[in-house]
């Protein structure tokens, strides 16, 4: 089992996580990871942390000469910004008055982690809570990303709106009629939207999105949207239904749902395939160069729990953020006095940031089921496991089904 732990303060001395299940002599490197941390921090709409800091991870365990040992790998990112909160943070205590954050923002953690663990002071539910825990989340599925990559299944995403604004073209079609593996891979699709200021395909789209994001900028507001995730190059066979805790879009689900302000998930066409006839959502099965394909893909690359070898398609829906620059209304815990909420440095729009850590979530639970069925103590032992399932699958199923 691979498992990864995050911890560190959104203001304090930095985010450490550590990575534990991996394979040794997986290639794997400071610069891979903190170009995927890269990715995470860009995005029109962006708040002034963003510019404060450029996360770099620095690995302090696990790899040896650009390799994996099998040991855990522990990194940690710094927080550029910790001079200006050393005493606000202090791990010891200190001989001043700190000012103590009384009043809860609607939508955040504030009020709830305060209640849940008795704290006295909200800045505690603040700094935990607050995404800039995704910095981690994001280093950690980066060994995941990088070893998915070696066995030639890769995971991109795009951003399908924010704040309502579609495309004309949204590419719901080319994602869920097959073209995807040939046309469309997951691959090209990071290479066609990083290089958008809101990972969008088309500058059009791209230009409607600014202006919606300016006129919340202008209101004081902020907005939230929708993305996908896609897994391509996923064989046959990760998942299962023998119970409900190995079913993979399960484990996907709380993946996507783990995330800061997500809200919502779908496998597939999800919610609008409740509303067809199944012979409009159901993938018809045919032959395609001696292996089982289908017509189309709206069960999203999942059926039964298990993998079909199609795409992995996933879709998620992010909330605004909760800090507004026009505050809604709050209660002073102080005072128990009716005030409005505080404000506290932020995003106006964080939908392309999310989709970049969706994409390494969705990469944590594809690498962790392959490993789950194709085991092995080194990269050279998975792959060859893997290479040897592969190869046999299609040719095992004719043998068994043949008719004597």
């Amino acid at each position: 089992m691979i498992k990864f732990v995050t911890a560190g303060e959104s203001h304090g001395k930095g985010l450490i996580t550590v990575v534990s299940g991996f394979p040794s002599n997986l290639e794997v490197s400071e610069k891979y990871i903190n170009s995927e941390l890269r990715r995470r921090q860009l995005g029109y709409g962006r708040g002034l942390r963003m510019k404060i800091e450029t996360d770099t991870a620095e690995i302090f365990s696990g790899v040896r000469f650009g390799k994996t040992m099998a040991s855990p790998i522990s990194m940690l990112i710094r927080n550029r910004d910790w001079e200006n909160w050393t005493e606000k943070m202090s791990v010891e205590p200190i001989d001043k008055e700190i000012e103590k954050i009384t009043i809860p923002r609607p939508g955040h953690a504030d009020l709830v982690g305060s209640q849940k663990y008795n704290y006295n002071d909200i800045r505690n539910s603040i700094d935990r809570s607050s995404a800039r825990e995704t910095a981690a989340r994001v280093a950690a599925c980066s060994v995941a990303k990088r070893f998915l990559e070696e066995l030639g299944i890769h995971v991109g995403s795009y951003v399908e709106s924010i704040g309502g604004v579609y495309p004309k073209d949204n590419f719901v079609d080319k994602l869920f009629s097959c073209e995807l593996p040939e046309k469309f891979s997951a691959k090209k699709i990071n290479e066609a939207v990083d290089e958008s200021s809101v990972r969008v395909f088309d500058e059009a789209h791209e230009k409607k999105i600014v202006n919606k994001i300016k006129v919340a900028k202008k209101r004081g507001d902020t907005l939230g949207g929708t993305f996908f995730v896609v897994v391509s190059g996923v064989p046959v066979g990760l998942g299962s239904f023998i119970q409900y805790d190995t079913r993979i879009e399960a484990s996907l689900a709380h993946a996507i749902m783990s995330i800061q302000a997500v809200k919502g998930v779908e496998i597939g066409i999800g919610f609008e395939g409740a509303e067809l006839f199944g012979s409009q959502v159901h993938d018809e099965i045919i032959l395609k160069k001696d292996k089982f394909w289908r017509t189309t893909n709206h069960a999203g690359g999942i059926e039964g729990g298990i993998t079909t070898g199609l795409p992995i398609i996933v879709r998620g829906a992010m909330k605004p953020i909760s800090t507004l620059m026009t505050p809604l209304k709050s209660i002073d815990l102080a005072t128990m006095k009716k005030v409005e909420a505080r404000r506290e440095r932020s995003d106006f729009v964080a939908v392309p940031a999310c989709a970049v850590i969706a994409e390494g979530m969705v990469a944590w639970v594809v690498a962790e089921f392959v490993l789950q069925k194709f085991g092995g103590d080194s990269m050279e032992e998975t792959k060859a496991n893997y290479e040897s399932y592969v190869k046999q699958n299609f040719e095992n199923v004719k043998k068994n089904f043949k008719r004597k």
